[in-house]
């Protein structure tokens, strides 16, 4: 097992590729929960609003994966894009910033995939430090930072890269970036910024010009949520001090 996974990390994805490879596990999983065993591309591509060619050509980037025209066999195919999207590691995330989003994500129980651990929760709010949320005691900002591989950043854009630099000293090589901030981090940092606006700019990009991968009810799905989102974004800023 240790070969195979060393040989499927070490192939190179490309970034579309790797979007789609979280939507192709959710339907995946959905199936393997109604009881079904096998799936085939056109299947995967419908649901995910893409060509059969598109998802043959991503999935051939996680090795063999079955036998052409039969379909992929679920529980093999959920355990490559895992192994694929790294659900097979352990690792510990922390958040900075329990305003409105903050909450919302930490309580959510899509918020943590296989193999990671919130490790602990951070804020500069006199009135939210020391409470408790999912489970951890909200820890000061300004104190020592736990050992992790993520941080989650859920602050004021004006607070952004002051957060970011704590979490990188503290050997956080790894951000999530909810603030509306582009932030500087030193080599062999990685950054995945969530833009609620921009993502709705594309999406109405792609509603006005019927341009996308997606069909009309999952684009309209889609829209609501970003909006409540962008809405608890909003809010969060508003609770950091």
């Amino acid at each position: 097992m240790g070969a195979v996974t060393t040989r499927l990390r070490a192939r190179k994805l490309s970034e579309p590729t790797i979007s789609r490879l979280p939507i192709y596990q959710r339907i995946v999983e959905g199936w393997i929960a109604r009881g079904q065993t096998r799936i085939d591309s056109r299947q995967i591509g419908e649901l995910a609003g893409v060509t059969a060619t598109t998802v043959r050509r991503d999935l051939a980037g996680l090795g063999t994966l079955g036998t052409r025209g039969a379909g992929y066999e679920l529980g093999v195919l959920s355990a490559r894009i895992a192994e694929a999207l790294g659900h097979d590691r352990h690792y510990g995330v922390v958040v900075v910033g329990l305003g409105n989003l903050g909450r919302a994500l930490v309580n959510s129980s899509n918020f943590l995939i296989r193999g990671a651990q919130l490790s602990a929760l951070y804020d500069n709010d006199p009135h939210v430090v020391g409470s408790e949320i999912a489970g951890h005691v909200v820890e000061p900002f300004d104190g020592p930072i736990a050992a992790a591989t993520v941080g989650v950043i859920c602050v004021p854009s004006a607070a952004a890269q002051a957060v970011a630099d704590r979490l990188v000293a503290a050997g956080i090589r790894g951000l999530l970036n909810f603030a509306p901030q582009v932030i500087s981090v030193p080599l062999g940092t990685a950054v995945h910024y969530v833009d609620f606006s921009i993502e709705l700019q594309i999406l109405m990009y792609h509603l006005n010009n019927g341009t996308g991968p997606l069909g009309g009810g999952v684009l309209h799905s889609l829209g609501i949520a970003a909006s409540n989102a962008s809405s608890m974004s909003k809010n969060a800023e508003a609770s950091w001090h």
